[in-house]
C-alpha cells in the first residue's frame, strides 16, 4: 500500500464497530453503493471482511469529484468485491445503478451530512429512494443531535468548529433528517449508538 495515500485515523477507529452493524443489516451478496468514500478505508475493510467471511458483498465506492477518485482507485485496485470508484454528487439526479438494474440492496454514507450544505441531506434521501430496491436500506453514520438527549461536550465543540469553517456545515438534528427521509418516501428503522458519540441511522425503502 502506498504510504502517501490519504489516511484517516478516525476511519481506522470506527471501521470495526460499523462493520459489526453492517453484518446484521446487509444480506449475503448485498450490492452496496457507498457515497463519499473519502480515503477508501471503509470500503477496503468491509470488502476484505466480506471476502474472509464469505458474505459476497459487492461494493461500489464513489466521490463527489473526479480528483477524489484517484486515491480511491489506488487503494482499492486489488481489493476483491470492490468496483472501480465513480463520481457521484448526491445533488445530481443521475446516480450509478446496481448491476442488473434491480436497485441497490443498501446505500452507505459516513460523515457527510455535517460537512455539506443542508440541501445535500434532502438530495441524499431522494436519491436513495430512487436507487434502492424495495426493502433496501440507507445506512447513515455520523454525529447527530438527538432531541431529548444531551449533546456531548465534544460534539458541541465540533459543531461550533464546523460552523466557524463553513456556515452551511454543522451537526444535524435527527428529527430534521427523519423529516427529509419521510418526505422522500423512506421509513426510519433504527438508531444505533456508536463509539465516540456517533450514531448509525437506518432508513428503508418500503418493500411493497
Amino acid at each position: 500500500m502506498n504510504s502517501a495515500l490519504p489516511h484517516s485515523p478516525a476511519a481506522d477507529r470506527n471501521k470495526g464497530p460499523i462493520l459489526d452493524r453492517l453484518r446484521a443489516l446487509l444480506p449475503v451478496g448485498a450490492r452496496v453503493l457507498e457515497i463519499a468514500s473519502g480515503t477508501g478505508q471503509h470500503a477496503e475493510h468491509f470488502a476484505l471482511a466480506s471476502r474472509s467471511g464469505g458474505w459476497g458483498w459487492q461494493w461500489q465506492p464513489s466521490e463527489a469529484t473526479p480528483a477524489g477518485l484517484l486515491p480511491l482507485a489506488e487503494r482499492l485496485a486489488e481489493v476483491p468485491g470492490v468496483r472501480p470508484p465513480v463520481v457521484l454528487d448526491v445533488r445530481q439526479p443521475d446516480w450509478p445503478v446496481a448491476a442488473g438494474g434491480a436497485g441497490w440492496d443498501a446505500i452507505y454514507v459516513a460523515n457527510l451530512l455535517h460537512i455539506s450544505p443542508w440541501t445535500c441531506t434532502g438530495a441524499l434521501m431522494r436519491g436513495a429512494a430512487r436507487g434502492l430496491r424495495p426493502g433496501g436500506r440507507l445506512i447513515v453514520y455520523g454525529p447527530f443531535i438527538v432531541e431529548g438527549e444531551p449533546t456531548s461536550p465534544s460534539n458541541q465543540a465540533f459543531d461550533i468548529d464546523l460552523r466557524s469553517r463553513d456556515a452551511a456545515w454543522g451537526l444535524r438534528h435527527l428529527s430534521d433528517v427523519q423529516d427529509e427521509a419521510r418526505a422522500a418516501g423512506l421509513g426510519f428503522e433504527a438508531l444505533h449508538d456508536m463509539p465516540a458519540h456517533n450514531r448509525l441511522l437506518v432508513f428503508a425503502r418500503p418493500a411493497g
